[in-house]
């Protein structure tokens, strides 16, 4: 039985790609997965490749892992986006002491790979983009917890212009609603509480013309999930009838990422996000129509190619006018392979970037700041996620309807219980409050 410790880096959808891999190797292969590098026989990174900065991570992790391993007899293998982005590196450069790397499709392959080596001893790989894996066959190996991802599409076709996911992890393809609903069925079952709904365009999920509105309906049948979320969606694909269910089905939670990215009409234009600001807009002010209470997020790049100083104001007045609970706000990295490192010079200096990410960032500080403010002295409904805090082991935290985090003197609760609590402070990123109510979920 070999020992096998794996690291993960980057989204959600990778965190359930690892859960799919331990069962692959792990319960179909009898793999044994161990929790520290030191003993194990073979180390998987399951990698990110959307940002400069993930790759810089894991190019250092594999020097760190051959230092601290260096003689041992140890195999060393990539999965995931930077198994396809960046194959030619990891097999060739004699520096990076790989083995084998497996692509976001190939994972079914790797008892195949790691025998390939250890008869061989040659590298070995497969980095093949699949039309149809949606590895619905396989059902992850989690640990306990309250919250459970389930990847319900994958792949990507929107082609925006910075994005390397439609490369990495090839086109979108949707997974049988009936095995959705299965595999929740099975969740609920092992006393997870709620689920989160994932793909890289969750919202276009369609199969043979079921789309997310009518998914979302069906797992909010499974008795015993008593949340839903998902992640992440596109404003491209928020018709009226998903909204609704939104809005009107209480297992749905009233809160919703929405990718700006860009305010400005011209750089939205060259990033090929198919909205311009005033669509963005209009659709901000249907949902809050809608529901006056939803909780709105994003995610920003500042400093893409060619914008100007002018064209990042209009990127702030945007985020002045809806006012976001909170932002995920990055700097434009150039991703191999895509249309903006083939067609636009990343011409935007580091400095000025950071000048605009940090003045972005303490506009939205305060924002978020005012937005949990207005929550002192309501009370919500949480679900406990953590029996204790990692600053303070005298207090619990949950999440919200809204997602954002609350905390609470510990008491005799449990994790994966809901509770309703007083909100006493705010700080911009969480909220404080005490127990007024158990209720019994």
């Amino acid at each position: 039985m070999k020992k096998v410790y794996i690291e993960t880096y980057g989204c959600q959808m990778n965190e359930y790609d690892t859960e799919l891999v331990k069962t692959i190797l792990g319960k179909e292969e009898d793999y044994q997965f161990i929790d520290s590098p030191d003993e194990a026989e073979i180390i998987l990174l399951n990698t990110c490749s959307v940002r400069d900065n993930a790759n810089r991570k894991v190019f250092n992790r594999i020097h760190q892992i051959k230092q601290k391993r260096n003689g041992d007899k140890v195999l060393i293998g990539i999965l995931g986006c930077m198994a396809t982005n960046f194959r030619q590196q990891l097999l060739k450069d004699p520096h990076l002491p790989i083995d084998f790397i497996a692509g976001p499709d190939s994972y079914k392959r790797l008892p195949q790979l790691i025998r390939r080596v250890e008869t061989t001893g040659e590298k070995s790989f497969d980095v093949t983009l699949s039309e149809f894996e949606t590895y619905s066959d396989v059902y992850p190996t989690r640990e306990g917890g309250v919250n459970a991802w389930i990847a319900v599409m994958r792949g990507c076709d929107n082609f925006c212009t910075f994005c390397v996911v439609p490369y990495t992890r090839g086109r979108e393809r949707s997974r049988d609603p009936e095995n959705v609903v299965a595999e929740v069925r099975r969740l609920a079952e092992e006393g997870f509480r709620q689920v989160t709904l994932l793909g890289q365009n969750v919202n276009s999920y369609n199969y043979q013309g079921k789309d997310f509105a009518y998914l979302l309906e069906r797992v909010s049948e499974v008795d015993g999930i008593e949340r839903i979320r998902f992640t992440s969606p596109h404003p491209k694909d928020f018709p009226d009838s998903l909204l609704r269910v939104i809005a009107e089905n209480p297992k749905v939670c009233r809160q919703i990422h929405l990718p700006l990215q860009a305010g400005n009409d011209r750089i939205l234009a060259l990033m090929n996000r198919t909205y311009t600001r005033a669509e963005f807009l209009k659709l901000v002010e249907k949902i809050r129509r809608l529901m006056p209470d939803v909780v709105l997020t994003t995610d920003i790049i500042v400093g893409f190619p060619t914008e100007t100083d002018e064209e990042f104001e209009d990127t702030v007045r945007v985020v002045e006018t809806v006012q976001f609970d909170s932002a995920f706000i990055f700097k434009y990295s150039e991703r191999p392979k895509t249309i903006a490192a083939r067609k636009y010079p990343d011409d935007v200096q580091d400095e000025v970037k950071t000048e605009r990410i940090v003045r972005l960032n303490e506009i939205q500080k305060k924002i978020s700041y005012q937005k949990n403010c207005a929550h002192v002295g309501e009370v919500h409904e949480v679900l406990i996620e953590q029996e204790f805090t990692k600053k303070s082991p005298n207090h619990f935290q949950g999440r919200n309807e809204g997602n954002k985090i609350v905390i609470f003197p510990r008491g005799d609760y449990r994790k994966g219980q809901f509770v309703r609590v007083k909100i006493l402070e705010a700080t911009p990123h969480a909220l404080r409050g005490e127990v007024v109510e158990v209720l019994e979920k």
